[in-house]
């Protein structure tokens, strides 16, 4: 791991909330730089296209040869695959992968076009928040989970993202789509404008593609040891808390030639206040700080040469929307 990485994640981690430190992105990579991190990527589990299947694990359950040697481990596999097991979410907005052991996805893919936002074919008073029945009971999230739990259910793709068709809305609330998130200064807010930033570059860009998901980072304690430590929701306690949320973004000219220009862009966010005035632009990261807290790839497949950096190509802030609160004011 690079020194600059470690600072990034080590930083990541310690931040909380509105108390995130300049060092969390000190490591912010120059062009040259951001090259030569995403350089180092070679391999990467095939992304399925939209509407594409995919193994429902990462392993396959084989049975290997005859042993060698007088015991045979492998013999543990006719009684079946134990895993680990990733459920593939697969609905009409978005594509992913699914965590038994968090019950929160792992990732979560969406695709915003000019058209898809221009159409308003569904309103979320319609929607109901509901467990995703395709993954097993005993690995399901639940709807009591989440009971006075503290925490919001947090679209990781979020619903007004999938206003083109009501079933495409609908399937933005299946609990496979949620994490518990802080509600109040986080999802309902900061969270909410970055999902904003992220339609609004489909005015720029033809065609934008989000990653988003959860992250659970170590921090260091003050006997100087790291240890990762977040809270469990739910009775009995099943679903995770992350610590921090991120989004790979990947703007695309719309071209799909073999040339055509994506921009990246990598973010991390804690899961807990963040003022609305702070910078959007603080939240970058290398991708390659991304990958390794997350253990997922995202553009191994993606030549160097047709790599831009998002942020240097729009202004990664955010737009706060203080409507309602002058209305309110008006009232007053």
């Amino acid at each position: 791991m690079s020194k600059a990485t470690f600072a990034v994640i080590a930083a990541a981690s310690a931040a909380t909330g509105a108390g995130v430190t300049a060092l969390l992105y000190s490591a912010k990579p120059s062009q040259q730089q951001y090259q030569h991190q995403q350089h180092q990527h070679q391999q990467l589990p095939p992304t399925p296209a939209s509407g594409a299947k995919v193994p429902k694990s990462t392993a396959t359950p084989t049975l290997a040869a005859k042993a060698v040697g007088p015991v045979d481990p492998a013999g543990v596999l006719q009684y079946g695959f134990p895993g680990p097991i990733a459920d593939e979410l697969s609905t009409l907005p978005l594509h992913g992968a699914y965590d038994r052991r968090t019950r929160n996805p792992s990732w979560v893919a969406e695709h915003i076009t000019p058209q898809s936002l221009a159409i308003k074919d569904a309103d979320r008073k319609h929607s109901t928040f509901a467990e995703d029945t395709s993954i097993p009971a005993l690995f399901r999230a639940k709807l009591a989970d989440y009971f006075r739990s503290g925490y919001d259910r947090g679209h990781q793709v979020p619903a007004a993202d999938a206003k083109w068709s009501q079933e495409a809305m609908d399937g933005t609330f299946l609990l496979s789509n949620m994490c518990p998130q802080v509600g109040e200064g986080f999802n309902r807010d900061y969270w909410a404008h970055f999902e904003d930033f992220g339609r609004k570059l489909a005015s720029r860009y033809p065609s934008v593609r989000i990653v988003t998901g959860p992250l659970y980072l170590p921090r260091r304690d003050p006997d100087g040891k790291w240890r990762v430590n977040y809270e469990v929701i739910g009775n009995p306690p099943n679903v995770a808390v992350p610590t921090h949320f991120y989004k790979v973004i990947y703007a695309e000219d719309g071209t799909n030639s073999p040339t055509s220009k994506v921009a990246l862009g990598a973010f991390v966010l804690p899961n807990a206040r963040i003022p609305n005035e702070k910078s959007l632009s603080d939240f970058e990261v290398p991708l390659e700080a991304v990958e390794r807290a997350s253990g997922l790839e995202f553009a191994s497949k993606l030549d160097l040469g047709r790599r831009r950096r998002l942020c240097q190509e729009v202004k990664c802030e955010i737009t706060v929307r203080e409507f309602n609160n002058a209305q309110k004011k008006i009232g007053a």
